[in-house]
């Protein structure tokens, strides 16, 4: 359907979509993205795997990983956050450990564990972002 200028062009667009959205975000949007980056990176690792797609898989775990270890383990602040935030640094460790073996062993199991693992704190960062929405007086506290 698209020519390679097609392609290209649609791929120019979306990479400036993100970064307009990158760039209006607050820091709760940003972890929310991060989130929604990594819940797609290993659905997609979990898609490529099973249809047996190896240097997909690789590359998207590669983007789950990266996620993790750059995006939301160097956002905890391990000083003001405590056990929450300790605890937080584990669960990631743990995810990208288990994605590390998922691709590996080619473990499809390992991948749906990382989801389980990380779909209830990604819902709840949500949550924590409409509550602040709906309660302007909440967000101010927090800040």
């Amino acid at each position: 359907m698209f020519s390679p200028m097609g392609t290209r062009s649609a791929s120019a667009y979306k990479k400036i979509g993100v970064e307009t959205r990158v760039s209006q975000a607050s820091a709760h949007d940003l972890v929310d993205m991060l989130f929604d980056g990594l819940l797609v990176a290993v659905g997609s690792a979990r898609a490529a795997l099973v249809g047996g797609d190896i240097k997909s898989k690789c590359a998207h775990i590669v983007t789950a990983v990266r996620i993790l270890e750059e995006g939301l383990k160097g956002a905890l602040n391990l000083e003001q956050g405590g056990p929450l935030a300790e605890n937080l640094q584990q669960l990631y460790s743990y995810c990208v450990l288990r994605l590390t073996q998922a691709n590996a062993r080619n473990d499809v199991a390992a991948l749906e564990e990382v989801l389980r693992l990380i779909e209830p704190v990604a819902s709840g960062w949500k949550q924590m972002g409409q509550t602040a929405d709906t309660h302007p007086a909440a967000r101010l506290q927090a800040a």
